[in-house]
């Protein structure tokens, strides 16, 4: 199967250090798919709250994947996403959560953090929209940032965050984004065409967060300050 270009950057983030990934709000499954493709040594979880699209997936599972069945590499969980029992299974813990807005985004690692605050985990996290939201509840948290990368297909644009729950040696997360807006997200584009893609990834976040300022609901004008800072 063949990932969207979004799904593909995250599962090239992935990398072997894992026991244990968790793809949260999985839907049809093709992440933990192709991670389990990868065969990267890491038993795949995959995770969502919809009782019918777990039962076809593991349906699916079964079929496309016997010898990983056979290895017990895969499970499927019919669970809340932050009530993961990571306790249960003994290693280091990726959580993938993607597809879903950075609000629930938050209420998901809130609900892990209460349960797992002494644990050591990553999680790689895209989210669709309350991205300044989501990174300001990760500094809260004291979380450090590995890695971030922004992406854009059929005309959307996607930050992914690849962060620590411990600091440690990683970097300190930026409100706004701040190696966002130099990464590369495809090597087969020049640089020229990745500063294109990140300016209009802030004209869009910029224009987005002028309007609500015009409509006066809500006081936004210390994120269009910190937007305006970034340098391209």
């Amino acid at each position: 199967m063949k990932l969207s270009k979004r799904l593909k950057q995250i599962e090239q983030m992935v990398t072997a250090e894992y026991d244990h990934i968790w793809d949260c709000c999985c839907d049809h499954g093709f992440l933990g798919a192709a991670l389990l493709s990868r065969d990267l040594g890491a038993d795949i979880h995959f995770v969502d709250i919809v009782p019918e699209l777990m039962t076809q997936l593991e349906n699916k599972l079964e079929k496309f994947y016997p010898q990983s069945a056979e290895k017990n590499r895969w499970k499927t969980h019919c669970i809340d996403v932050a009530k993961l029992p990571l306790l249960q299974y003994k290693g280091k813990h990726l959580v993938v959560i993607a597809g879903v807005g950075g609000d629930l985004m938050m209420e998901f690692i809130n609900g892990i953090y209460v349960q797992y605050q002494d644990v050591d985990i990553d999680f790689l996290l895209c989210p669709v929209h309350h991205q300044f939201a989501l990174r300001q509840r990760l500094i809260e948290l004291d979380f450090g940032l590995k890695n971030e990368v922004l992406v854009e297909e059929n005309k959307r644009f996607y930050e992914v965050i690849y962060v620590s729950s411990k600091r440690r040696d990683n970097k300190e997360i930026s409100p706004v984004g701040d190696s966002l807006w130099q990464a590369a997200s495809d090597e087969q584009y020049d640089s020229e065409h990745q500063k294109r893609i990140a300016k209009q990834y802030l004209n869009k976040t910029l224009s987005h967060y002028q309007r609500i300022q015009l409509g006066n609901s809500h006081k936004v004008q210390h994120i269009i300050d910190a937007y305006n800072k970034v340098n391209i």
